[in-house]
Formats: C-alpha cells, structure tokens, sequence
C-alpha cells in the first residue's frame, strides 16, 4: 500500500506530466528518429541513426525546450484553461506556480546543454526557439492570424533541427513538411473554435473571436483544400512505399472532417475535430515505416 506522501508524489508526477503533454513529447521524438532513418537519411545503416550522440542530443533539446514551451504556455492560460478545460485544470493545479517556473527554467538549461554537445550553432538555434517559444505564449497567441501561423511553425521547428543536421534538401522533405504544417495549422484554428468560450472570457482575439465562426470554418476548409496538394503531390509523384495508405486514408478523413465542421455548433463537435486531425498526425507518424517496410531488415545489419 502507498502511504499518503507517495500518493501525493505520484499525483504531482502525473499532473507535471500532464502539463508537459508527455505523450505529445514522446510522439514527436519518435518521429525524429523515424523521419531520421525512413526520410532524412535513407542511405545510412539504421544503426548509425540510432546511435548518432548528435542527433540524440538533439531529440533531447528538441524535447526539454518543447516541455519548457508547455509549462510556459499553461502558466500563461491557467486563468483561459480554468473554463476551457475545468477537469485538467483541477489536476494540473498540484502543481504550483514557483514549480512551473523553476522547472521551465531548469528544462531550457537543459536544451541549451544538449545543444552545446553538438556545436555553437546548435545552442544558438535553440535559444532563438526556446524565446521565440516565450514571446508566442505570452504575446502572440492572443492575436488572429500570427499567432496560429507562429504556433504551427514552432511546431514544425525541431524537425528543421534534424533536417539541417543530416543536410538532406530533397524536395520531397519540404512537401512532407508542407503537408505536416497545414494540418498543425487546422488544428490550431481547431482548438481556437473550441475553447472560444476561454478566449472570450479572457480577451483573446483569435480568429474565430473577431471573425466569428462562420469565417473560421471557411479557413478550415481552405487549409483543408490545400492539404490536398502535398497530399497528392506525395501520392502521385514521390516513391513512398505503402505509406500511399495512409494519404489515401488522409483524404478520407478530412473529407469527414469537412463534413463534421459545416455540421458542428457545439464545443463537442469541435473536440471531435480536433482529435481527427491528431489522429492523423500520429497515424502519419507510426505510417513512416511503410515507406519501405524492409529497411530494418535490410539496413540493420
């Protein structure tokens, strides 16, 4: 049996994860390293991604400064979050403010400190993210426009960080990125629709807070007509194995997508939204492999 103390630390524990969004953190560095060895470097033995001590510390800074944004970004929303999300924000309350700063501070000296092992640049280019990271939670996200487009590229960035490494400039690389950042992009205009009722309360001019959401559901269906393009594009013109699947799959869900949104009138529905378009995001991650499901035979040894 637990005693009350350990029941308390463990309750600490899952809230900070919870704010830190763990899961979300452990999806993207999966997907470094599968963006790793399936696009980015194709040629390499798997082995020699897997045991890169550059590219681990790399993942590693990508995801210390990604866990500092998270805090950062709930101690700037806890008031917003109180109405949006009442539950979270109950267990995400264990933990105090003073913890929420000291651990923020503690995770970008930790992403500098990775950085450092790789060079001067890389310290460089993470300490612009971890700001420009600050400055869009406490400045940029309560204005239209910007600060969807800010969220998405930030987003995008720690892949950019493994894509200069491995100094890989296909093409094919940029319409994956292309095809990732619209999505972010919807979901980001996503969940401006569902917590607008926060985003009212605490004088939060989003889209769909000054357009209203008749504007906001066009956009939606603007990004969702140009996703088709990457998606097509990946389709028809790039070798990309069975991973055709899952684009094939991806039209699919976004033309129900669209037919949700005209239908939607509800915060539920937008939820619903929402988490079709992360499924499709960590779908597309795990759907890597089908690029060539016999690299790890054949490369790993």
């Amino acid at each position: 049996m637990l005693s009350r103390k350990q029941k308390h630390f463990l309750l600490k524990f899952f809230s900070l994860f919870s704010i830190v969004r763990g899961y979300n953190i452990l999806v993207i560095v999966l997907a470094q390293y599968l963006t790793s060895i399936y696009i980015l470097a194709p040629d390499l033995p798997i082995r020699e991604v897997l045991f890169d001590p550059n590219l681990l510390m790399l993942v590693l800074a990508s995801a210390s400064a990604i866990a500092s944004g998270y805090i950062i970004n709930s101690f700037y929303d806890s008031e917003k979050d109180l109405i949006n999300r009442p539950r979270k924000t109950l267990l995400d309350k264990l933990v105090s403010q003073r913890t929420k700063l000291t651990s923020y501070f503690v995770l970008n000296f930790l992403s500098v400190i990775f950085a450092s092992y790789v060079s001067f640049r890389a310290v460089i280019f993470f300490s612009i993210y971890i700001f420009a990271i600050w400055f869009y939670s406490h400045k940029l996200k309560k204005y239209p426009f910007i600060g969807n487009i800010i969220a998405a590229i930030l987003a995008v960035i720690p892949f950019f960080a493994v894509f200069i490494h491995y100094k890989n400039f296909d093409f094919v690389i940029f319409v994956h990125a292309t095809f990732l950042f619209l999505l972010i992009a919807m979901r980001e205009l996503t969940k401006d629709l569902e917590n607008l009722k926060g985003d009212l309360a605490q004088n939060y001019r989003t889209i769909p807070v000054v357009y209203g959401e008749r504007v906001s559901k066009r956009m939606l269906t603007l990004l969702c007509i140009l996703t088709f393009v990457p998606t097509l594009l990946l389709i028809t013109t790039f070798p990309i194995g069975y991973m055709v699947y899952f684009f094939y799959g991806s039209i699919l869900a976004l033309v129900v997508f669209l037919f949700v949104l005209w239908v939607s009138e509800k915060k539920i529905h937008y939820i619903l939204l929402h988490n079709i378009l992360k499924f499709i995001i960590v779908t597309g991650v795990f759907s890597i492999v089908l690029i060539d499901i016999n690299v790890l035979l054949n490369r790993f040894l």
